[in-house]
């Protein structure tokens, strides 16, 4: 045995064979595998970008409190608007969450012939 092959030599009859260790067998794309793991990873970033979009929302709701108290004679906030943004950000993706989690649900159930 030399460098993991071995030669296994028979009668004059039969040709030489050779056993090779190192086969490693081809994986193959599994689609059910693929889809499970993108609505998984969909829904995981959408609940992550959620939860941070809410702490920027109540952020941006403290400050605007707070400049509001300080000068009263502002009407239009900067903070306002960034609040906004954040609380649309958070919509987005709760209801990329939820969409996700449908399909998931839709999809285990097809599986499962319910």
């Amino acid at each position: 045995m030399a460098n993991h092959k071995q030669i296994a030599r028979s009668s004059m009859q039969e040709p030489k064979v050779r056993l090779v260790k190192n086969h490693r067998p081809k994986r193959r794309f599994n689609s059910k595998v693929f889809i499970d793991r993108t609505i998984e990873t969909t829904a995981i970033i959408s609940l992550l970008i959620t939860g941070f979009s809410g702490v920027g929302a109540m952020a941006c709701w403290g400050l605007e409190v707070i400049e509001t108290n300080a000068n009263p004679n502002i009407i239009i906030s900067g903070w306002e608007q960034q609040k906004n943004i954040c609380l649309g950000a958070m919509l987005v993706s709760f209801s990329a969450f939820l969409g996700s989690s449908l399909v998931g649900a839709s999809l285990s159930i097809q599986r499962d012939k319910f």
